[in-house]
């Protein structure tokens, strides 16, 4: 049998893939490190998803949390727990296999938004998805202008990769932000939902990409607020929320109007998806 190249993707049949390290990020979330056994790359585009299976448990999309390292089997996947199939990936150990199908979805177009100053706007868990584009872009930071990176969380304790969000706020070549809707005891940072962030910042939007990830209730204030800084339809760009099944767009479990939104998406222009009205 001749052997698959490295830019096939695994659609209709799951690969196995080897838990090579597990991390607890929160109480309720969890960030694997996934090998594929044939050795392959995924290959994927920054905003794309995987179909992740466990024996017994059945099948869920999981967005990509790394970046593309075409030369490495590996990438990561931040987890919550907030499901049957979560909730059993969630109990195994280093070591243990799942299934993976994919990459799929429509991705954040990379190479536009080269040349582009970057404006990342995530709110809770929509960092992980968002985290695979903040990665690329850091990792090619010649390629792009200035970097904007405004994250929320509810409370300190729901903090995504705390790690480098301390790295992102001594990176002078990055301008980052956060905030929690509820402070504790620990926290002396701002307080107060995300769009609050915006305050007294300066873009110029005819030469800035925004990329927003979060809870939908998110989309319309940060939508708006982008919009009255005069940032076009087109140069704003969000990762949608929506119950996905096979992947390929053939069950219609994400239909929107026509638009499959594990095809089509789960990355959207704000002028394409304000025209699905069941998207924001």
């Amino acid at each position: 049998m001749p052997k698959l190249l490295a830019t096939t993707p695994m659609l209709d049949t799951p690969v196995t893939g080897t838990l090579r390290r597990i991390r607890t990020m929160t109480s309720r979330e969890k960030l694997f490190d996934v090998e594929l056994s044939d050795g392959r790359a995924l290959n994927h585009k920054p905003g794309q998803f995987v179909m992740v299976s466990v024996y017994g448990s059945g099948e869920a999309p999981i967005s990509i949390s790394s970046p593309p390292a075409p030369e490495s089997p590996t990438f990561q996947l931040c987890v919550r727990d907030a499901g049957t199939l979560t909730h059993h990936l969630h109990a195994l150990d280093e070591g243990a296999k799942v299934g993976i199908r994919g990459p799929f979805g429509n991705g954040f177009p990379v190479e536009e938004m080269e040349g582009n100053d970057i404006l990342f706007v995530a709110g809770g868990l929509g960092l992980a998805p968002l985290r695979s584009l903040i990665r690329h872009v850091l990792e090619r930071r010649t390629r792009f202008g200035d970097v904007t990176i405004l994250f929320g969380a509810r409370n300190p304790a729901e903090r995504l990769f705390r790690d480098e969000l301390e790295e992102y706020a001594s990176d002078k070549s990055i301008r980052f932000l956060q905030t929690v809707d509820v402070a504790d005891e620990s926290w002396s940072g701002r307080v107060g939902v995300i769009t609050t962030l915006f305050k007294g910042l300066e873009f110029q939007p005819h030469s800035t990409v925004a990329a927003i990830c979060g809870p939908p209730v998110m989309y319309k204030f940060v939508v708006l607020e982008l919009l009255s800084r005069g940032f076009h339809e087109g140069r704003i760009y969000m990762s949608l929320e929506r119950r996905m099944c096979c992947g390929m767009g053939k069950c219609g479990q994400c239909q929107i109007n026509g638009v499959y939104v594990c095809k089509d998406g789960p990355v959207f222009r704000y002028l394409e998806a304000k025209r699905l009205p069941e998207a924001l």
